[in-house]
């Protein structure tokens, strides 16, 4: 037996009956062979973590916008502390922790520039809607590679495309990355808000506070426990009922006093305004767009599907830099 198949083999004796195991992968949707050291899911990480939309992260927005701190987080450092937490709780659960990281590396490769506010311009400006779990599919069937894409399992794609609160996945380790996407995003949002005086840690909920902790590292602690512990031995992934209210207590308060908050709505109105420009500048001018993502024949739907997986691709400074590029003038001087 080769490595990867003694640790499909360990992957049957040592994992949780519910656990997807690599060897009973639906596959790919173009066959290839298999490694001889690593599982299906080992390799779709690793396909992942070298693309060029996984590089792409550490230049997208999370919250605050281009911030001159060295400490605040990116989409890369949000989506490392989502797949940190996924893992130990798939650790714990006994859950398949390589289709878990996979899943947690990948949710996010479809997200805009600018965070939600590029998301949401996106949404409004594209005919068909845009929503970044959608894209992120995308981005790994037909995006990267030069169009070829990753090839990627079929459950860890359909662990990225329903990453979202609403939505189901399939397997359990979706599940835990979907849950944990959630536990990382409130509290690392907390932690920044507070970096950037935006908030005080006495504005917490009391209530959420008294129940999860008093910081980001207690909170997180003590949210894992609550998971592994209403989880452990069954075909299902949840956490207590009152650490669910708490965390969504703390995701509504974040909603109120920094998503929408006067001085960060004003910076995201501007994106908003700077991202439609661009937008419609393409569509007025489709032979600018880059080769990928222009050729001659195009319909009106390829056209405007092309120009949103265009800017979507872009990172914060790209963005920036095309914005200025297109509608700023040079100094003559």
């Amino acid at each position: 037996m080769n490595l990867r198949e003694l640790t499909e083999q360990n992957e049957f004796e040592r994992l949780s009956p519910y656990a997807a195991k690599s060897a009973l992968s639906k596959g790919r949707e173009t066959r290839i062979d298999e490694c001889d050291l690593r599982t299906a899911f080992q390799r779709d990480r690793d396909r992942i973590t070298h693309s060029k939309a996984f590089r792409r992260l550490m230049h997208k927005t999370q919250v605050f916008i281009t911030p001159e701190g060295d400490h605040y987080r990116t989409r890369l450092t949000h989506t490392l502390e989502v797949s940190q937490i996924a893992r130990a709780i798939s650790r714990c659960l006994f859950l398949n922790e390589d289709l878990t990281e996979a899943i947690a590396l990948g949710h996010d490769l479809g997200h805009t520039p600018f965070g939600h506010t590029g998301e949401n311009a996106l949404n409004r400006l594209f005919p068909d809607g845009f929503r970044h779990n959608e894209q992120s599919v995308r981005v790994v069937k037909f995006l990267e590679n030069g169009g070829e894409g990753l090839n990627l399992t079929c459950e860890v794609i359909d662990g990225i495309e329903n990453h979202r609160t609403e939505c189901s996945p399939c397997t359990l380790e979706g599940c835990v990355v979907r849950l944990s996407d959630k536990i990382a995003y409130i509290n690392h949002d907390i932690d920044d808000a507070i970096r950037a005086g935006a908030l005080s840690p006495d504005d917490l909920p009391k209530e959420a506070v008294a129940l999860l902790g008093k910081t980001s590292t207690a909170r997180i602690d003590y949210l894992i426990r609550s998971v592994v512990k209403a989880s452990e031995g069954g075909n299902y992934i949840e956490t207590d009922k009152d650490a669910y209210e708490a965390l969504n207590l703390l995701r509504d308060f974040l909603f109120k006093t920094v998503y929408r908050s006067h001085p960060l709505s004003k910076e995201l109105n501007k994106i908003d305004r700077m991202l439609e420009q661009i937008y419609r500048y393409f569509r007025e001018n489709p032979t600018e767009l880059p080769d990928d993502f222009y050729v001659q024949g195009l319909s009106e739907s390829e056209l405007e599907r092309n120009i949103c997986d265009h800017i979507a691709c872009m990172t914060d400074r790209y963005a920036l830099k095309l914005y200025r590029n297109l509608f700023v003038p040079n100094s003559w001087v």
